[in-house]
């Protein structure tokens, strides 16, 4: 657990919006080195120019955490400027919805790369820094921090490529921290498990890859962007409220971050029904209209 966060550094993807600039506006008055990370040059630009301003160091670097030779040359880039981060928030992400047979090769490959493959690149390369920075000074702290949904606990229909990813997330993010047990009493690691929360997710295809530009959306992706659109701009809990939590459980050495812990109640449900040997249980259990909602829209000629 980290109780001093006064010239610490932090490394912070998805930092242009959300929860990776509310993270890094409070780094930023704990008095933090920020290494801020986006792959949208002038959200990544506004935000370098917001935090250098209040007086810390900032390394703004343009990346795809996607892709292994762009996070490779951060890792270097972080340890020559300031040496191995004490907080790592692997928490770039975008959002894909639809029925799960619709989703294109391409879709499944973006999702994937960055939900998925950018918190494994954030982990390969930071977690040995971290490590041997604990080795050489007893007195190190570090935490990792990586970003999934409640869709990695849940699996609502008509999402299912970024059920898929952040459900991967959360199992990377449980062994990441068993695997820490093992080794060291220095670095911790926690999963945030946000639910519906106004952030940049649901324009994700602002960041779509050229090569996608030719894909138009399914009648059920076009369903799921509207629903998902809904329930984002309605939520009442903000980002800079998560960030917060953030760095309360990483004082708290907390693993399990939840934006909203009364939708644990279908967890609950979800995992009863496991338990029991039973078939899935209704996702929109809490909330029936919903459901009904979803299925006279896709049924609908």
């Amino acid at each position: 657990m980290i109780q001093d966060f006064k010239g610490k550094t932090a490394v912070l993807t998805g930092a242009g919006s959300g929860f990776g600039l509310e993270c890094a506006r409070i780094g930023a008055c704990l008095g933090m080195n920020l290494v801020l990370v986006d792959v949208q040059q002038d959200a990544l630009d506004a935000a370098a120019a917001e935090l250098q301003a209040t007086g810390c160091a900032v390394l703004a670097q343009r990346v795809d955490v996607s892709d292994a030779a762009q996070m490779q040359a951060l890792a270097d880039a972080v340890q020559q400027r300031f040496g191995a981060p004490h907080f790592v928030f692997n928490n770039a992400g975008v959002g894909s919805g639809g029925l799960v047979w619709e989703n294109t090769v391409r879709d499944w490959e973006w999702v994937l790369g960055v939900n998925l493959w950018g918190v494994i690149h954030g982990v390969r390369l930071f977690t040995p820094m971290m490590l041997a920075a604990a080795q050489a000074d007893p007195g190190y702290r570090g935490h990792i921090v990586n970003t999934a949904s409640m869709a990695g606990l849940l699996t609502p229909p008509n999402m299912g490529v970024y059920n898929v990813s952040k459900h991967a997330v959360v199992s990377l993010s449980e062994t990441l921290y068993q695997d820490l047990r093992l080794v060291t009493d220095q670095i911790g690691a926690s999963v945030l498990c946000p639910y519906f929360v106004p952030t940049g997710i649901s324009h994700s295809e602002r960041n779509r890859p050229a090569s996608m530009a030719d894909e138009k959306p399914t009648k059920s992706q076009l369903i799921g962007q509207a629903m998902t659109d809904k329930a984002v701009t309605s939520g009442k809990v903000t980002a800079a409220d998560v960030a917060q939590k953030v760095f309360d459980a990483i004082a708290a050495d907390q693993f399990y971050i939840f934006s909203h812990p009364k939708a644990l109640g279908n967890l609950q449900s979800r995992m009863e029904s496991i338990l029991r040997i039973e078939n899935p249980a209704d996702p929109f259990l809490e909330r029936p209209e919903v459901g009904a909602q979803l299925k006279a829209a896709l049924r609908a000629g």
